[in-house]
């Protein structure tokens, strides 16, 4: 249960209709295999202690007794797990026919939820059989037990209290008020489905969305168990189709028609933090639930989830290609605006052969050509000064010259010198003098020429640079309009990787490619024969760790030393564990130190849930200290 997961499953078992024994022994013998997984929550499906399919049997006391007799047997052998097991079967009390799931852990039943939404359409009857059931918890006999009975309960565990637990039963989910929308705003993380849904052409896919989005609007995990082999095929086929989903995402799920377990993690410490972070829903109304506790051995839980070591990158091509197509049509948007507002005919940008100025200069191309605007008013600037290199010089010519740019190469070495002589800088001391003075005098041409030709200077900066300060503060740190400041780095060689792939113009694909294949570097040092010397990686870390580090520290609120450990699963055979805290303690550190930079930034567009803009996502002191965040490495 460390950093706040817990080992969940949906089960299926095999089952026959009617047959309470056989069905109760292969459910006890799912609980056991969870057991032995080390799973705390198990979720198993609708009626599968009778089989969801016995339609007019459920009218006999031969069955609802031999129910009641099963759920004796699986409650017993609940007592040497340490599994808290929804299990669903018919309940009859004062006259009436209940369809519940039982909540059975420490060899008893804790508590019974009943169906409310009981469907009479298409091929569904159960008003023939089921009446709702109460949503006002009231206590009920079970096999001699006192047991609560109504939909509005919830199932805290004692040593973990982020660990509540709540139940729906199938038709509960697929109507406008779910109960699991009050059972969330009464604080359950978990929502547990017991369900007998038949399978159809399309279903599966919407059964999935259904879920996932159910999850995503209570920020909690959601685990949907259903019936499959065993169940009746007279009219319906069931597919067995188990899902588990975290705030929106399908962590896992069955292949259809199989029966077994479904396991994973859910990050019960990352939907608390969500819960709170998300302002409205805390505003949401609350009813009150009746809490029945419980209690679970605290023991370390082992990952088995996938944790994406990409996270701003879709791992699917296809969707990558979306998104692509989608985060430059924000940016093209975004500028677009501006320039209009502004009425300038005009953007200057620094061009120096990199991924960063190259995506600027592309978005900024886009931007022009959907404005109507004679894309010669695009002005690309050249600044060569001492690290600059052949490759890149040529690239960022190239590539303007494709894209039918206007290209301007404005040497500025004799500048910088004279700079340094009115300072006092020795030129061959290559210090951070040595570097800024450079990048600000970049910026301080490119902003002189956006007044001559009445534009404005376009940022070429990206997410990952701002996250870890990667900038001289009023050099390249500046611009009237930052289109790549929410862009993390990983994602910026993505989006000119599309741009390369989807371009009929051979030429301006080949030089794509070859500036995807040129280091990071601000080639701000002297080349060593003719090749890049300065290697922005070898000096701050792999982007793709950083942006690893921003994703789960500042998105995901996680502390360190589960950004660590996730990292290590994320990026194993890759870096080992000392490589890893180590960079991370890097970012930790510029992160807090280089705050004042982000303070007092540009405006650019937001393209995805994190950014660092003042005005936006993040408000943060400048002088904020980043010793707790350091003391858990």
């Amino acid at each position: 249960m460390r950093d706040g997961f817990i080992s969940v499953a949906a089960g299926t078992p095999p089952i026959r209709v009617a047959d309470c024994g056989y069905n109760a022994d292969n459910i006890i013998a799912l609980m056991r295999q969870a057991d032995e997984r080390g799973v705390k929550l198990l979720a198993l499906p609708e009626l599968c202690v009778t089989g969801y399919t016995c339609a007019d049997l459920f009218l006999q006391n031969t069955l609802l007794d031999a129910a009641l007799q099963a759920l004796r047997r699986i409650a017993e052998a609940s007592g040497s797990l340490d599994v808290l097991t929804f299990v669903g079967l018919p309940v009859a009390d004062r006259g009436r026919l209940y369809n519940c799931a039982a909540a059975v852990k420490g060899g008893e039943v804790l508590a019974l939820i009943p169906k409310h939404f009981i469907p009479s359409y298409s091929v569904y009857y159960e008003t023939r059989h089921f009446a709702p059931g109460p949503e006002t918890p009231r206590e009920i006999t079970l096999n001699g037990q006192a047991v609560p009975f109504g939909a509005d309960i919830l199932l805290e565990c004692r040593e973990l209290p982020a660990f509540r637990v709540a139940a729906e039963i199938c038709e509960d989910l697929w109507v406008p008020d779910a109960p699991s929308i009050r059972h969330a705003m009464a604080g359950a993380n978990l929502i547990v489905n017991a369900s007998a849904s038949d399978e159809a052409v399309g279903k599966a896919d919407y059964r999935r969305a259904l879920v996932a989005n159910q999850s995503a609007r209570l920020i909690c995990g959601y685990l949907y168990a259903s019936a499959g082999m065993g169940e009746s095929s007279q009219d319906m086929v069931y597919a067995a189709h188990n899902l588990i989903c975290e705030n929106g995402v399908l962590l896992v799920e069955s292949p259809r028609y199989e029966t077994g377990l479904t396991v994973t993690e859910i990050d019960l410490q990352l939907l608390e933090s969500e819960r709170r972070r998300i302002s409205s829903f805390a505003a949401a109304e609350t009813r009150e639930h009746l809490t029945v506790p419980f209690s679970v051995r605290v023991e370390a839980t082992t990952l088995t989830r996938f944790v994406d070591p990409m996270p701003f990158v879709p791992s699917d091509r296809a969707q990558r290609d979306r998104r692509c197509e989608d985060i430059l049509n924000i940016q093209t948007q975004g500028l677009m605006q501006r320039l209009r507002h502004t009425h300038a005919q005009t953007a200057v940008v620094g061009v120096s052969g990199g991924l960063d100025s190259t995506l600027a200069l592309l978005v900024t191309s886009r931007a022009f050509r959907a404005l109507g605007l004679d894309p010669k008013g695009v002005l690309a600037v050249t600044m060569p000064c001492f690290g600059t290199t052949r490759r890149t010089r040529s690239n960022a010519e190239t590539l303007s010259q494709c894209l039918g740019l206007r290209f301007m190469e404005v040497p500025i070495a004799r500048a910088v010198e004279q700079h340094f002589r009115d300072i006092g800088q020795d030129e061959n001391t290559h210090d951070v003098t040595y570097e800024n003075s450079q990048a600000r005098e970049r910026t301080q041409v490119l902003m002189d020429l956006a007044n001559k030709h009445g534009g404005l200077v376009i940022g070429t900066g990206d997410l990952s640079e701002l996250a870890l300060g990667w900038a001289t503060y009023n050099g390249d740190h500046m611009s009237m309009y930052g289109v790549n400041a929410s862009v993390p780095k990983t994602l910026v060689r993505y989006l000119v990787g599309y741009e390369a792939d989807t371009s009929e113009d051979p030429a301006l694909r080949e030089v794509l490619r070859d500036i995807l294949a040129t280091p990071v570097s601000p080639e701000l040092l002297p080349p060593v024969d003719g090749d890049i010397a300065q290697k922005t990686e070898d000096i701050v870390g792999p982007y793709e760790l950083h942006d690893f580090f921003l994703y789960h520290l500042l998105r995901r609120a996680c502390p360190p030393d589960k950004v660590l450990r996730l990292a290590g699963l994320a990026f194993s055979g890759r870096y080992d564990e000392d490589t890893i805290r180590a960079w991370l303690k890097v970012f930790c550190r510029r992160f807090f130190s280089q705050q004042f930079k982000r303070s007092c930034l540009p405006d650019g567009p937001k393209v995805g849930s994190v950014t660092l803009s003042p005005r936006g996502d993040l408000r943060m002191p400048s002088d904020a200290s980043s010793a707790l965040w350091l003391a858990m490495l």
